[in-house]
């Protein structure tokens, strides 16, 4: 389970001994305990805002007035509460200020989702459903293919368009081997995917390429931001790398 682990300075205690954060970082990322995380800037450089009767209110500083301050934040990946306390234990600040450690919200996890977006672009090309295709992307995406690179959803729509103009009747998507490695708000998917069909002079099309994708989260969904296409095998029977 992840947990959001938020370092508390207090800028009345003496940190002058506080032994240095690097160690622990290195230890927890070695054991791919620590995810993620960063240090903050100090709290006379934030901003806090407010809405107040459709009024954007703005001021210096944090929300509250108080000795202690959100100095940094860490993510952790741990078996229970109690793993994750004894990390924060560890952590340096811990002996000056506190450590507020705090479990995500539990909803589906990523891998999950991006293999529902996946399994959408199958079904979004087999009904040759160009929008529904475009929906699975980014909208500053780059795409990879036959050496060329198709930027912006406007230009790989084009593409889209232009590669089923060769196609009859549905398309076929099968995902023979998929991997996909999670790390907070991105990801990276490899997979081999082969594209069965019938061209529109009644050729088959059975098409065999190794597409890796990254993936970008964007709230509420993840979307394609990033697709590397080369060709395993074309129809016409020759092999060909590119």
């Amino acid at each position: 389970m992840k947990y959001m682990l938020l370092v508390c300075g207090d800028d009345t205690a003496d940190a002058s001994g506080m032994a240095p954060v690097e160690p622990w970082v290195e230890d927890l990322g070695d054991r791919r305990v620590r995810l993620h995380g960063h240090r903050l800037a100090l709290p006379d450089r934030a901003v806090t805002v407010r809405v107040r009767g459709g009024e954007v209110l703005r001021s210096d500083g944090p929300f509250a007035e108080t000795k202690e301050y959100v100095a940094g934040f860490d993510i952790l990946e741990c078996d229970s509460l109690e793993e994750a306390i004894e990390a924060a234990a560890r952590h340096p600040v811990a002996a000056v200020g506190a450590m507020e450690v705090r479990p995500f919200w539990e909803d589906e996890d990523a891998e999950t989702r991006i293999r529902a977006l996946d399994a959408e672009l199958t079904a979004a090309l087999r009904e040759r459903d160009i929008d529904r295709m475009a929906a699975c992307y980014t909208p500053d995406v780059s795409e990879f293919r036959d050496g060329r690179e198709h930027r912006g959803i406007g230009v790989l729509r084009k593409t889209m368009e232009e590669g089923l103009r060769y196609v009859t009747g549905p398309v076929t998507r099968e995902v023979l081997d998929f991997r996909v490695h999670v790390d907070e708000s991105i990801a990276f998917g490899h997979a081999l995917v082969r594209l069965r069909g019938t061209r529109t002079d009644g050729a088959p099309l059975d098409d065999l390429m190794r597409v890796t994708t990254g993936y970008r989260d964007a709230g509420l969904r993840w979307l394609i931001a990033l697709e590397h296409v080369s060709h395993e095998h074309v129809s016409h029977g020759t092999e060909e790398r590119s």
